[in-house]
């Protein structure tokens, strides 16, 4: 086949055929170059169509037999075969093989020494006796003279005969037949990876639709039929026989315990929901829930035993072990205190669906997204035989939720509505683009592909060898021509119902999810999610299709294991994700501080306002003469300031003042008190009797706007 092909507009090719045939007239100079094209053009033709029709095997005959003498030569009967080029291979009579021989010739061309000991004394030995097919030109001519300057000298072969020639060969042999899941586990991958990614889409379509009815109706109320009443009294019951008591319960008593507490607390969820007097109707129509108390504390009986299991043993499955322990998490803080948690709206509401949404279960979730997000982008950069085109470019715009560092497991932090709504969302885009991806390489093996011939050897029998000669001779392991092919002719019984199954599922327009609706008003109608902690059968169409690809029936060849390098990523990379999401929670902590701490500052501020609106007028102006009064003030602040002067000191904030006759006086005779003081008398008299001046402030000190 071509590789050097190319993308043609318009519906053209842009590369040379690969079969190019000659055309003839009238008048035309024939040349070997001619007919020797008509040669290889029907030749090619021939070859394309025994390998793509029918494949390299057997057709008929060539049965291998023991030689009626013994020793180490077989008889191979006359027959047909094709090899992977699609050459005929023809035996027209029977042919005696010297397998010793061949067994020479073949350690010879291994070791490139002949050691002369064909007949080891080991034991016996396995090969395979092949045919291969050859040319060999004959019949050679002198050719004519011609005006060519390098003429060909002598003789040349005339005629090409084709043939062939036995071999053996040692060790594993390449088998032709392609099983489909081959095909399969080339488009998804190492399975442990595959099934992981899809373990965790299936654990997040579970709760899916909670989360989304969970978030549009956080205020609403769910309603509570009969079926949550027939829960609420099987679960009461066998919660009280059972769970009871103390120490931790038995692996499998604590699945069946924790399976009757999740749907126990489902019920109780839901009672909680109604208001007062809802609830009040509730016990008139089921008298079962008088006992609500009772069942709570029931509930955190059965918790607190279920808390001292061996959560491994219990549950082995990572994923629904997480399940359990948020089970268990969310009923003790959100259904087991009286009265319910009035503040925990939304988680209510998830527990009343009975799918319970713990800090820790939220923590998984975000990290299943990214996970399930990288593995699609790896496969589709891997594998381009998928139908919907624009997959790859939906799966990159999904705004995944940013990693959460791991919480503690009895962790009970509250989320947002926000907060679920954006783990809903990505959760159904991702849901809905594994299962397009997965359907479509299901639906991509029913394509058959073009096989790379590198071994043009077919396989005639295997032979079991004493010594030097050939004890069994075993053909039921070689490969047979079929119609349509050999390559599929061992799933063949497969392929009307892939084919039935195909057809609902390949051809039909790409899953979306449906969000659930919610009516205007009344109770919310939400089914309980049953068998979360059970086992998640696979079933439907697509399930059956990889089922009848992967399981190999009877006889049928296994699809060959792919083995791809497993990049990781470096233990840096991984601690610098977590450093940064602890950060960005550290960061989300200081803004929420800050919030508050500015509502509180603007509380203070109203209260301030409103004591000043609230202060008597004869309070304020005291206030601003008390502002306005010297310090020392009172009686004793003349005398103290005369004092101050006549120890030669000045006030600070007050300027002297030559005019002043009190400080003529003492700039006149320092020495001399009695003068000072009868120099000042009048003027502190007079001074005394205006009214106190206000102090004014600094330029430093003084309000933007304010008059000095």
């Amino acid at each position: 086949m071509r590789t050097d092909c190319g993308c043609g507009c318009g519906g053209e090719a842009t590369g040379t055929s690969a079969f190019v045939r000659p055309r003839f007239f009238a008048g035309q100079l024939l040349t070997e170059d001619d007919l020797g094209l008509l040669v290889d053009y029907l030749t090619a033709k021939g070859r394309l169509h025994n390998r793509s029709l029918y494949g390299p095997g057997v057709v008929c005959g060539l049965g291998v037999s023991c030689d009626p003498c013994g020793g180490g030569t077989v008889a191979v009967r006359p027959g047909h075969a094709l090899d992977c080029a699609g050459n005929d291979i023809v035996v027209s009579c029977t042919e005696q093989v010297d397998v010793r021989a061949l067994v020479q010739e073949q350690r010879v061309s291994a070791l490139g020494v002949d050691c002369e000991e064909p007949c080891d004394d080991d034991g016996a030995r396995r090969y395979g006796l092949f045919v291969r097919y050859r040319e060999l030109s004959v019949d050679p001519v002198a050719p004519y003279a011609t005006e060519e300057p390098c003429s060909s000298p002598g003789c040349v072969p005339s005629r090409v005969r084709e043939g062939f020639q036995f071999l053996v060969k040692h060790g594993d042999f390449e088998d032709h037949r392609h099983n489909p899941g081959t095909r399969l586990l080339a488009g998804l991958g190492p399975m442990s990876r595959a099934d992981d990614a899809r373990s965790r889409d299936r654990r997040l379509g579970f709760c899916l639709d909670a989360l989304f009815a969970a978030s549009l109706g956080t205020g609403r109320t769910f309603r509570f039929d009969a079926a949550d009443a027939k829960r609420y009294a099987d679960g009461l019951a066998w919660l009280r026989e059972n769970a009871g008591g103390e120490g931790p319960l038995p692996a499998t008593a604590a699945r069946e315990a924790t399976e009757h507490v999740r749907a126990l607390a489902s019920a109780v969820a839901r009672y909680d929901t109604y208001d007062r007097a809802g609830q009040d109707q509730l016990k008139k129509d089921y008298p079962d829930l008088g006992s609500e108390q009772e069942a709570r504390s029931v509930l955190g009986t059965a918790c607190g035993r279920l808390r001292a299991t061996d959560w491994e043993a219990a549950w082995p499955d990572a994923p629904r072990r997480s399940l359990a322990r948020a089970v268990l998490t969310e009923t003790e803080a959100r259904v087991v205190p009286q009265g319910g948690d009035t503040d925990g709206a939304l988680e209510v509401r998830l527990v009343a669906q009975g799918t319970p949404l713990s800090h820790a279960l939220r923590a998984e979730f975000r990290a299943d997204l990214v996970q399930i997000r990288e593995w699609l982008l790896g496969r589709l950069e891997q594998s381009p035989g998928t139908g919907d085109c624009g997959l790859r470019g939906k799966v990159a715009a999904v705004d995944v939720p940013s990693l959460l560092p791991t919480p503690p497991e009895d962790s009970t932090e509250r989320t947002t509505i926000a907060d679920v709504q954006q783990l809903a969302e990505a959760a159904a885009e991702l849901t809905v683009a594994v299962r397009r991806f997965v359907t479509d390489a299901a639906c991509a093996t029913l394509n058959p592909p073009c096989g790379d011939c590198t071994d043009t050897d077919v396989l005639l029998a295997e032979l079991e060898l004493d010594g030097c000669d050939v004890v069994r001779i075993c053909t039921a392991t070689r490969e047979q021509v079929l119609p349509g092919g050999s390559a599929y002719g061992e799933w063949l019984p497969k392929l009307y119902r892939l084919r039935e199954l195909a057809e609902r599922l390949c051809c039909q327009p790409p899953p979306c999810h449906t969000r659930p609706e919610l009516p205007s008003e009344g109770p919310v109608p939400r089914p309980y999610a049953g068998g979360l902690l059970g086992d998640w059968p696979r079933t439907g169409d697509l399930e059956e299709m990889l089922s009848l690809l992967l399981t190999p029936a009877p006889g049928e060849t296994p699809p060959k294991a792919l083995h791809e390098q497993v990049y990781t990523t470096p233990s840096e990379v991984t601690d610098s994700m977590q450093e940064l999401a602890m950060l960005r929670t550290q960061v989300a902590d200081l803004t929420a501080a800050l919030e508050g701490l500015r509502a509180q500052l603007g509380s203070a501020q109203q209260q301030v306002t409103r004591v000043a609106e609230q202060l008597p007028d004869r309070l304020g102006s005291r206030l601003e003469e008390l502002e306005g009064a010297p310090r020392g003030g009172g009686a004793q602040g003349g005398a103290s300031q005369g004092g101050a002067s006549r120890g030669g000191g000045q006030s600070s904030g007050d300027a002297a003042d030559p005019a002043d006759p009190a400080d003529a006086a003492d700039a006149a005779d320092p020495a001399d008190p009695g003068d000072a003081a009868d120099a000042a008398g009048p003027a502190q008299a007079a001074e005394s009797a205006k009214p106190p001046a206000k102090r004014t402030r600094s330029s430093r000190t003084r309000k933007p706007g304010e008059t000095p």
